[in-house]
């Protein structure tokens, strides 16, 4: 279901499940255990996420898992979604999603659990499970309003609305648009970049903004901001980086 490869500081997950890169509750608990074993190696500091072939990021969940109606599958499978895709977002790894193509309910929610999301010119993206009588269970009604905004998420999530790259382009739900077949060096480039950054300042940066997703009073989270500034200095990194900066070398990050 996923091909993971790592180059240097950069891992790589290619969601492989022809023809369309569907979820099985198999594949998303690897995504899950992939993640944390990511976490564990302080070499890696960002993830790419694609799908293979030139057609789709990933078509969502499998179907036929749910046509039985039986609520403890249902249960199971929700249950996998939710680990990998919290696993996702939480994750300390700069995560960037390379769309090369089609983005469909459970595959759009993991591009939107990464930090960025590329995608190419021909990519489309929906969220249509309302359509066979489910809804976005991997966290996309709590998460594309984040993105999008109440009234975007209203009309992709309850009118079933496909977007196409240069809407998605337009109301935030992508940060950059490339030309077909680029999305995945594109990502590969931005993600590189990350090691230029000191790990710890990463680390803090991320957390506090997701702080704001999450709704923490704004007086609350300036505190936690000021607090992360100056906690940055009982580490090695801020030194380095700073002395680096003022040398005129290359920093070496610890």
């Amino acid at each position: 279901m996923i091909d993971l490869t790592l180059d240097g500081g950069v891992a790589t997950i290619t969601l492989n499940r022809p023809p369309a890169n569907a979820f099985s509750r198999e594949g998303l608990l690897r995504l899950r255990d992939a993640i944390h074993e990511l976490e564990a190696d302080a070499a890696v500091r960002a993830l790419v996420i694609t799908g293979s072939g030139p057609k789709f990021f990933s078509a969502g969940a499998d179907l036929n898992t749910f046509a039985s109606g039986d609520k403890a599958v249902a249960l199971d499978m929700i249950s996998a979604f939710g680990q990998a895709f919290e696993a996702l977002a939480d994750t300390r790894l700069v995560t960037v999603a390379a769309l090369n193509g089609y983005a469909m309910g459970g595959g759009l929610e993991c591009a939107l659990a990464c930090d960025i999301r590329i995608a190419e010119e021909h990519a489309q993206m929906a969220l249509p499970e309302a359509s066979v009588g489910l809804l976005p269970g991997g966290t996309g009604t709590q998460t594309l309003p984040w993105l999008v905004g109440e009234g975007w998420a209203k009309r992709m999530i309850l009118t079933g609305e496909r977007v196409d790259a240069a809407t998605a382009l337009r109301i935030g739900l992508v940060e950059e648009v490339v030309p077909q077949g680029q999305a995945l060096g594109k990502a590969l480039e931005m993600a590189r970049r990350v090691g230029r950054q000191s790990p710890d300042s990463v680390r803090a940066c991320k957390h506090l903004v997701h702080q704001a997703r999450q709704g923490v009073p704004r007086g609350a989270a300036l505190a936690a901001e000021r607090e992360a500034f100056v906690g940055l200095f009982d580490g090695p990194n801020q030194v380095e980086g700073v002395r680096a900066f003022l040398e005129k070398r290359e920093v070496r990050w610890g």
